[in-house]
């Protein structure tokens, strides 16, 4: 094998699980330490520059970075990174002086955001510090988007979702609420410099069997429902209550239903249970309030009388591996009796507003085509972002599209090319401070995962809105912080300096260390101290020793960071050095900027 390129800023990003998992980048090693120190707004801050929304993402993201986490390959349970970000939000205490700065000379561009939620947010908080101004359509009477309206209270509670949307548009947002925009072209015809769409998915998938529009008042679909819940349209449901569907919208419906006057309230899965699309934590809330998940039972008709909903007729299905595909067979039919049925199964864009035959190319669907890259639309200086580009995901997906939304139009205002985005970059930095200390805590803590606390379910169902994650204590959040193991505090070597005494190997704690005769990854992995098998992570190989031309080879699935390599070394070989990702924003590195984006690192 080449000798790793460790200049190569992907490199360490990839060592960096949670980072490289998170589609916004965030470097969770260095806010979890900040958290540990007690420095909760630099841990805030240093959230906010790539995730937007910490206190709202900690509380209700997908966590995409959790499965990642290293830990979880050494005991089975990553760290609670979104619960500890979550942490840092809370504590922050008064971070408005720290916010972006916005230039009073405005640079001469206009820019239409259409939708106020999360996509939309993003590109107007990375835009603003440019000297942009920003006109955002939102046709509700607040914004948020579906963060506010298919988010519950008891979920992400009304503050705290307006606390963070009150920063962006505090910085010179044009809101205008209650504007829906009903014509693309008649935008257009506004003379903005560009025009960002983040309207989401706002249709819910219909149900079209027998029976389904016999009564209205009584079959819901669940985003439109979840909406009408969150404005005070609707604030009662029947006591027996069926959800269609089995994804995180099915569960906010049957929690929501609990709250609002259901007692029997079941959600009915197509498929068995362990492919349902619903996240772990949020089906085991639902669990937790005695929600009934039946699996295997395909909705076939409704079930009327005298005109109203009675129930609902299912085909009973079993499952069975056909090849590569999962076959389903018919073995029996049942009725579930229902006072009101709620449909969750799904959500698809709806863009009735964007006319043909002005430039933008729409799919088979009437849906736009996008490049993933640049967000960029078929019709130049027309970009999409969240769900409404490429169908529902997640927030903090939603944000990285805003991200390279806002520098597309940055370099769309100026000329540039959108498809030359400004690179990554990485700094490395010794956390050396003695013979054997470390500026981070090394030792590796054998505790398990702390469990978040939940108001009682005697008393989280007394009012919508009462939020029933409490979040760590003091004591929680003091044992989590070291269950970090550090990933971004990276094992660098210089291979001039090794004299291959093998003392980092003897006192690795993991055997990840191993020198040997280089080779062809794939035989090479198998000569390893410990047969480097998962290639979740890349391998770390040296330049030739210069004692006998072997190479040091790491196993990067194996470390954890802990240093003694490091602290062993007579030669000084070895070096603990924290890696920095800089992850690029609009007007990092581009010609045109009106000033750079204001943003501090701790």
């Amino acid at each position: 094998m080449k000798p790793t390129d460790t200049s190569d800023p992907d490199y360490f990003h990839r060592v960096v699980d949670c980072q490289w998992a998170c589609p916004a980048h965030t470097d969770v090693p260095q806010y979890i330490r900040l958290i540990a120190q007690g420095r909760y707004a630099d841990a805030y801050m240093l959230n906010r520059e790539s995730n937007v929304f910490p206190g709202i993402l900690g509380r209700v993201c997908d966590r995409p970075c959790e499965p990642a986490c290293r830990r979880g390959r050494v005991d089975q349970k990553p760290v609670a990174i979104c619960r500890l970000k979550r942490v840092a939000a809370d504590d922050k205490g008064d971070i408005a002086a720290r916010l972006p700065k916005i230039p009073k000379a405005k640079n001469g561009k206009r820019i239409a955001c259409v939708g106020a939620g999360c996509a939309s947010l993003t590109v107007a908080n990375d835009l603003l510090p440019l000297g942009y101004e920003v006109v955002m359509f939102e046709k509700q009477h607040e914004p948020g988007g579906l963060m506010r309206t298919n988010i519950p209270a008891f979920r992400l509670p009304a503050e705290v979702l307006a606390e963070e949307i009150r920063m962006i548009v505090d910085m010179g947002v044009d809101l205008r609420l209650g504007a829906p925009v009903t014509s693309m072209q008649a935008l257009l015809a506004q003379g903005f410099d560009a025009v960002f769409v983040g309207s989401g998915a706002p249709r819910g998938k219909n149900l079209d069997v027998p029976g389904r529009y016999a009564d209205p008042a009584h079959v819901h679909i669940g985003i439109d429902w979840l909406e009408s819940v969150a404005f005070g349209h609707i604030d009662s449901v029947g006591r027996r209550v069926l959800i269609i569907g089995a994804g995180n919208t099915a569960m906010d419906c049957c929690r929501t239903s609990l709250r609002i006057g259901a007692a029997d309230v079941k959600v009915m899965a197509r498929k068995p249970l362990s492919m349902m699309k619903a996240s772990d934590w949020e089906l085991e809330e639902a669990v937790e309030e005695s929600v009934e998940m039946i699996e295997c039972h395909s909705p076939r008709e409704f079930v009327l009388a005298d005109g109203r909903i009675k129930g609902m007729n299912f085909e009973v299905l079993e499952y069975h591996q056909e090849g590569s595909k999962l076959r389903s067979k018919k073995i029996g039919e049942k009725f579930l009796p229902a006072d009101d049925i709620i449909l969750a199964i799904g959500q698809e864009n709806a863009f009735p507003w964007i006319e043909s035959g002005i430039g933008l190319e729409l799919d088979e669907w009437h849906v736009p085509v996008v490049d993933k890259k640049t967000m960029q639309s078929t019709l130049p200086g027309v970009f999409f972002g969240g769900d409404a580009a490429f169908g529902p995901e997640n927030i903090i997906w939603a944000v990285e599209h805003g991200h390279q939304a806002a520098i597309s139009i940055h370099k769309y205002c100026h000329g540039e090319d959108l498809g030359v985005r400004p690179p990554f970059a990485v700094n490395l930095t010794s956390t050396k401070m003695g013979i054997h200390e470390w500026s981070y805590s090394n030792s590796f803590d054998t505790s398990v995962r702390r469990l978040v606390p939940h108001v009682s379910l005697k008393e989280r169902f007394k009012k919508i809105d009462i939020e029933v994650e409490l979040g760590f204590s003091n004591e929680q959040t003091r044992v989590e912080v070291e269950r970090c193991l550090n990933c971004d505090i990276q094992t660098v070597f210089f291979a001039p300096k090794c004299i291959e005494c093998d003392a980092c190997i003897d006192v690795c704690p993991t055997a990840c260390l191993t020198i040997t005769h280089n080779g062809e990854e794939d035989e090479l992995r198998t000569r390893l101290k410990a047969p480097a098998l998962n290639r979740s992570q890349p391998l770390y190989v040296s330049a030739a020793l210069k004692q006998t031309g072997r190479v040091m080879v790491k196993d990067e699935d194996q470390c954890v960071h802990c240093g003694l390599c490091a602290e062993r070394c007579p030669t000084a070989a070895w070096d603990m050095q924290k890696s920095s990702i800089k992850v690029p924003y609009a007007g990092d590195q581009t010609a045109g900027s009106a000033q750079p984006p204001q943003r501090r690192r701790a």
